[in-house]
């Protein structure tokens, strides 16, 4: 069943993203390309100068290819909303089956280039995709280290087969393809420290309603990715809420930031029939600024993904029995990240 449409943000905000920054895109890749020969002899000059092999060409092509499936995109999917009648009909099943198709390929073809360029593999841990068929899921990740939520996503649709229903910081949606793909099928971008008067758990809760047995509704507890001075922001703020007993469970969880709550509690009570699967992964979590990237490239560097199904007759009933089952489960990823993080 189609999700609700998301709320639109700012009539200025929109105007910005859709008619300044995609075109824009639009234009710089069309400029990259036609000064290709230029800018690979100025990238393969520089190289020898900087560490790592052929660095800064590596980081060149995938800002290119990205730049080059972004735009790409974006006309795609102007061309689906004149073919669905200028709009009319873009939220169809139809329609929405056609994107979720088209994000699959653009994830597919990037991983495969990071496979290939940055000598990145991906191992998983747990249940088998054919473990849990026709059953609809709810999915909570561990949220940290670059582009942990594009790989969840890649790996619900090409090994899972899955149609995810995803929750995301707002800030992803400056990206305009982005902005626009995930307006046209279930989303949401929300802000992780939301305006007083905005009502996130009912925006979680109407995404959550109604799964299909292909869905998976996908949320990241933690609210951001994890760093050390969010994880002491954290434990602070539950200390000034008085949660005292959460902040000492906090303190305990190393490599995570406390969960909240808030956002699961709305999914699993608008989605009683769904099972839940956890997400933990390790392998990139160390790299925290972007400068952490640029110095691990080429990255020759394996992602290990570890899946936990949890039936939903194993989840508690009541409010705070299920905050303490979601602290309980955050604290095993957190045991199971000290036994495979990246020394």
């Amino acid at each position: 069943m189609i999700g609700a449409a998301a709320p639109r943000p700012h009539p200025v905000v929109w105007f910005v993203r859709r008619f300044v920054l995609a075109p824009l895109i639009i234009g710089l890749t069309a400029l990259l390309w036609l000064t290709l020969p230029l800018w690979l002899i100025v990238a393969a000059a520089l190289s020898p100068f900087v560490p790592g092999k052929w660095r800064v060409l590596r980081i060149a092509w995938l800002a290119l290819l990205y730049l080059s499936a972004e735009s790409i995109g974006l006309l795609v999917l102007l061309g689906l909303w004149i073919a669905s009648g200028f709009g009319a009909r873009i939220r169809t099943p139809y329609f929405e089956g056609i994107h979720y198709d088209l994000v699959q390929g653009v994830l597919w073809v990037m991983f495969r280039e990071a496979h290939r360029v940055l000598k990145l593999t991906i191992e998983t841990v747990g249940p088998t995709p054919d473990a849990f068929p026709g059953h609809p899921l709810l999915v909570c990740c561990r949220h940290a280290g670059p582009g942990d939520s594009f790989t969840l996503i890649h790996m619900l649709m090409h090994d899972y087969h899955r149609e995810p229903r995803v929750v995301l910081k707002d800030t992803l949606a400056w990206d305009p393809w982005i902005d626009v793909v995930l307006n046209r099928i279930p989303a949401r971008f929300i802000s992780p420290n939301p305006r007083e008067g905005q009502d996130l758990e009912s925006q979680i809760a109407g995404l959550a309603a109604n799964l299909d047995d292909n869905d998976a509704f996908v949320i990241f507890p933690e609210g951001g990715n994890f760093t050390p001075e969010r994880r002491e922001r954290a434990i602070a703020k539950l200390t000034s809420l008085g949660l005292h007993k959460m902040a000492e469970r906090a303190e305990q969880m190393i490599h995570v930031l406390a969960p909240r709550p808030g956002g699961v509690l709305a999914a699993l009570d608008a989605a009683p029939e769904a099972d839940v699967l956890l997400v933990a992964h390790t392998g990139l979590d160390h790299m925290l600024t972007m400068a952490d990237v640029w110095r691990e490239l080429p990255m020759d560097k394996r992602i290990i993904v570890r899946w936990w199904r949890v039936p939903r007759a194993e989840i508690p009933e009541g409010r705070e029995a299920r905050i303490d089952w979601l602290f309980g489960k955050w604290e095993e990823i957190d045991a199971w990240v000290e036994q495979h993080r990246v020394g």
